[in-house]
């Protein structure tokens, strides 16, 4: 088989400029890092994406049983989703009787919103 192969041309550097601008900020602590993570652990199934959704768009808190037919998903189901975002810290419950009522937690809301200002830069 013929092949029309050319040799690669190597170029020299022909200046001293640097190929890239410098990171104009430090980026996330650790501390900051980890809990982005958690909290993208905590949101790593859409049913929770979706809770996280609905009460994010909500002005008080919502009751647990009253997810279940937006969702489409059984009592049991819901529970398990609000438990595991309880537990990673996204969610606040408060217990009204027999009743539980689910609201974001700030802080959970306060990261996400700077996790979702990609390329904007943050002010403290």
């Amino acid at each position: 088989m013929f092949s029309m192969r050319q040799p690669v041309a190597v170029l020299e550097p022909t200046s001293a400029v640097a190929c890239c601008a410098p990171i104009a900020g430090p980026g996330l602590s650790d501390d900051e890092a980890v809990a982005t993570a958690e909290l993208f652990r905590a949101l790593g199934d859409p049913a929770r994406v979706r809770i996280l959704h609905i009460l994010a768009t909500q002005t008080d808190a919502v009751c647990g049983c009253d997810l279940e037919q937006p969702l489409g998903l059984s009592q049991p189901t819901v529970s398990f989703h609000l438990k595991k975002l309880h537990e990673a810290g996204v969610l606040e419950r408060e217990k009204r009787g027999v009743w539980v009522y689910y609201s974001l937690h700030p802080e959970a809301r306060r990261r996400l919103s700077d996790v979702l200002r990609l390329g904007r830069r943050r002010s403290r």
